[in-house]
């Protein structure tokens, strides 16, 4: 494993190894400190120099599962297998739902508007959400190692001949990879291969792929990846890494003017929300009986002495279950905001 290497400004520059990374620690010539799970030191002085290698990451998109290998010509320093974003087209279904119920009861509501979106170049929601969470991986892997080049394998759609309109706006998936790749742009060059490509690539260096596109090993995806990446800055004919972390975005619930179903007595409770009785949700904070752990939901828990108590609901960074619901705010020590959490389950698979 490499450790990433930030100078005073918080600009990146090549990777070290774990042992030197050790030594700057405690000679005092870098600090210690974690960016969204992972570890990296920041150095306290100049660097001997600034000297970087081209540094490609490779991607390989996919429905449920997709992957990220950060490489260089010497070395691989990151695999990553994601989980993707895909409960955002149940949540608008609910949400319209909701809205077509209340005008249906004739409750107090807005008045039906126009569709102004009509005729304007828009991304839906479910994709746009798909997209941003692939451009914020990318986003924080730049902000760790001196990326040079992305390298995506592109997704093709079929189009039609003389239907101009279709072959532009055809496909939700077209539109939001065009999206994507404008604005990977903006952060490094970006080279695009087709699947065929990916299979040849492979099948060239003896490497298979597995059938279970579930499964957290390196051979379900970042094998896709990791071609992707070796294919623009060389070096080796077998991946000399298959460590890999896996990524899971945390599932956030907006704000609902009430739930979907009431209670006994008619009753609809508030639903959702992103603050958690002063901590945004996902905040990393540490506990000092579960220690770190991310912040969920809240509840009100008052007692005589303090009739305005609140609790909150804290949950594992490694599975995501909940270790408690009666944290009490004051207990929990705030150090950073998360949108995803790292599975410890597959940290070394």
């Amino acid at each position: 494993m490499f450790i990433p290497v930030v100078d005073q400004n918080n600009r990146s520059l090549m990777p070290t190894t774990p042992s030197r990374a050790r030594r700057w620690i405690k000679s005092g010539k870098a600090t210690p400190f974690f960016k969204k799970g992972v570890f990296c030191v920041r150095l306290n002085q100049e660097p001997s120099n600034r000297n970087t290698q081209p540094i490609a990451v490779g991607i390989d998109p996919g429905a449920k599962r997709e992957a990220y290998t950060v490489k260089s010509q010497s070395h691989t320093y990151l695999n990553i297998q994601a989980h993707a974003v895909d409960w955002v087209k149940d949540h608008v279904e609910v949400r319209r739902n909701m809205r077509h119920a209340r005008r249906f009861r004739h409750t107090p509501c807005r008045q039906n508007r126009q569709n102004r979106l009509v005729n304007k170049q828009k991304l839906p929601p479910s994709t746009k959400a798909r997209w941003q969470w692939k451009l914020r991986i990318c986003k924080w892997l730049t902000l760790i190692f001196p990326v040079s080049t992305f390298v995506v394998e592109d997704v093709q759609a079929k189009t039609w001949k003389g239907a101009r309109k279709w072959n532009a706006m055809f496909s939700p998936i077209e539109v939001g990879k065009t999206w994507f790749y404008s604005e990977l742009e903006k952060f490094a060059n970006l080279e695009t291969r087709t699947g065929n490509d990916t299979y040849e690539m492979r099948q060239s260096l003896g490497l298979k792929k597995s059938q279970n596109k579930l499964s957290n090993k390196f051979d379900a995806h970042c094998v896709d990846s990791w071609v992707l990446a070796n294919w623009f800055v060389g070096g080796h004919q077998k991946p000399e890494n298959t460590q890999l972390i896996e990524i899971v975005p945390l599932e956030f619930h907006r704000r609902q003017l009430h739930r979907l179903q009431h209670t006994a007595g008619h009753t609809r409770s508030r639903y959702g929300g992103t603050i958690s009785a002063g901590f945004k949700r996902g905040s990393v904070v540490k506990h000092p009986k579960f220690g770190f752990c991310y912040v969920g939901g809240w509840q009100e828990s008052p007692t005589k002495k303090d009739p305005d108590r609140k609790t909150i609901s804290l949950h594992s960074l490694g599975t995501g279950k909940r270790l408690t619901q009666n944290a009490t705010p004051k207990d929990c020590f705030f150090k950073s905001y998360g949108s995803w959490r790292i599975s410890t389950a597959t940290k070394f698979a």
